[in-house]
């Protein structure tokens, strides 16, 4: 079994140092994009999440990576490994599941964008720790027992950290964050949709302000 370099870690190290919060982005119109992700990255934000929950991810990862190149701009909700060569084509910086397999956890070992694998249960995170991945995504957060369960992980696992997303809210956000063991929290509530669909960028970039504040 191929284990995890220093340098995959570090990458995803420094991706969640790099920003608290971390915005779930589903591009629904292809225009929106490079707006949308300026406005958040002039709230603060540093951190991108890209989903391919819409056709138009693909092509925003590319446009992002060239136009932003002072975020990490990464892809989100890729759930094979096609679309992990994908976004590795793109220029995506960093990787991040939903769930985990054997086989894109092995990939992810070896590939050129770092991955953060998605996991709710003990065994999926044991599968990954078996790689040498020592950072994962915890989703859905809320519904998988939101922060009892993360406290519960640090227990037989005091060496991992989390990323939880899923449920969390500006409200909610920095009681995740104070636990040891989380180093950002991801959230759609950066990104409300009824902004996006308006063009109201400044909404958008006021909510990330504000949501760092609180923190």
């Amino acid at each position: 079994m191929n284990q995890l370099s220093d340098y995959h870690r570090d990458r995803v190290q420094a991706v969640l140092a790099a920003s608290p919060l971390v915005p779930v982005i589903a591009i629904q119109n292809a225009e929106d994009a490079l707006p949308l992700c300026r406005a958040l990255v002039d709230g603060g934000i540093r951190v991108l999440e890209i989903t391919l929950r819409t056709e138009h991810g693909v092509r925003a990862i590319e446009q992002i990576r060239k136009a932003i190149p002072e975020a990490w701009v990464g892809a989100g909700t890729v759930t094979s490994i096609a679309q992990y060569r994908q976004v590795e084509s793109a220029g995506a910086q960093f990787v991040i599941t939903p769930g985990v397999t054997e086989a894109i956890l092995e990939f992810g070992v070896t590939s050129e964008a770092p991955l953060l694998p998605g996991i709710s249960t003990v065994s999926e995170l044991m599968m990954g720790y078996a790689f040498g991945y020592r950072e994962f995504k915890f989703f859905p957060a809320e519904v998988s027992g939101g922060i009892p369960a993360i406290k519960a992980f640090s227990g037989p696992f005091p060496d991992v950290t989390f990323c939880p997303t899923g449920g969390i809210n500006r409200k909610t956000a920095a009681d995740y964050l104070a636990l040891k063991n989380v180093k950002a929290v991801g959230g759609s509530w950066l990104t409300p949709a009824d902004a996006i669909a308006a063009g109201r960028w400044g909404e958008i970039t006021d909510i990330a302000r504000a949501s760092l504040a609180d923190l």
